[in-house]
């Protein structure tokens, strides 16, 4: 059971930070690309990756950054938009850190998030603001009823 989720159903405030950790593959980049269909030769060949000056072949950007998706789906966030800002690139098998700090939650439930995504040395690697709705008290009780009933389509736990 995501302790993400349990927060949730306790209630949000602004300050809550969640953080999740993920080491990328090749077989995430390999599944990426054949959902998202980015074939850029950045991700796939050495070469071309050394000729736009990177160390080695660099994961898909927003397959790093679907690290908000995991927080974001969690909380149950409805998500209204999202800014991204790629600083360095990741590579195969580094290990990333997302650091979602909620920002602001107005009377509505319209909620803003920062996040920062650091790799293994701490440096900062992207950095995102998003928007949204957050669950409000009937979509709280509905998730503490699934939560009870052991949340069985949510796959994290955490």
């Amino acid at each position: 059971m995501s302790y993400i989720r349990r927060k949730t159903v306790e209630g949000l405030k602004t300050g809550d930070t969640f953080s999740v950790l993920r080491t990328f593959s090749e077989q995430d980049m390999m599944r990426f690309a054949e959902i998202s269909r980015d074939y850029n030769p950045v991700h796939f060949d050495e070469r071309f990756a050394k000729v736009k000056n990177f160390d080695g072949r660099i994961c898909h950007g927003l397959l790093v950054a679907s690290l908000l998706t995991e927080i974001g789906g969690q909380i149950g966030w409805l998500a209204s938009g999202m800014n991204l800002r790629f600083i360095k690139p990741i590579y195969l098998g580094s290990t990333v850190k997302c650091d979602f700090t909620i920002t602001d939650i107005d009377e509505r439930g319209r909620a803003k998030a920062k996040a920062m995504f650091t790799n293994g040395d701490g440096v900062t690697v992207l950095e995102a603001v998003i928007t949204g709705i957050v669950p409000g008290d009937r979509e709280q009780r509905i998730m503490n009823d699934m939560l009870r009933e052991g949340d069985p389509t949510n796959k994290v736990d955490r």
